[in-house]
């Protein structure tokens, strides 16, 4: 038996609305503010898949982007997707103000870092199912 039910992934930035932007149009996601909806005070934005939450954003007034691969500040954490083709995929993400990264590991995936600085892989897989996607 299960101890909890998984919710949602949460990340800091220093501009929760501008993030969640970044990531609907990535994933088609619908945006949501959690608390006060006054856009100046909200402190999180959160993206739904199908209803519910599943990336979260949280204002975080002194953020420090990660410096991942090497640096004083690790990546934390990362999340990957999945697309049909890295190259289509890849001038998308980059059109939306991702950044490739400069490291890059794998011929099947490649790093690119949101406008924030968290690391996010697009992953090649073919047999993905995506009506619409890269």
């Amino acid at each position: 038996m299960p101890i909890a039910k998984y919710s949602y992934t949460a990340l800091d930035c220093p501009d929760p609305l501008a993030l969640a932007e970044f990531y609907s149009k990535l994933t088609g996601f619908e945006m949501e503010p959690l608390g006060d909806f006054d856009p100046e005070k909200v402190t999180w934005y959160c993206l739904l898949r199908n209803g519910t939450e599943a990336i979260c954003f949280q204002k975080i007034d002194n953020y420090i982007a990660p410096t991942w691969p090497e640096g004083p500040v690790p990546q934390q954490m990362h999340m990957d997707f999945h697309v049909r083709d890295l190259d289509v995929a890849e001038e998308r993400v980059l059109a939306l103000g991702a950044t490739k990264s400069d490291f890059q590991a794998g011929t099947n995936f490649r790093v690119y870092l949101d406008p924030v600085g968290h690391p996010f892989c697009l992953c090649l897989d073919p047999n993905v199912e995506m009506f619409g996607y890269a």
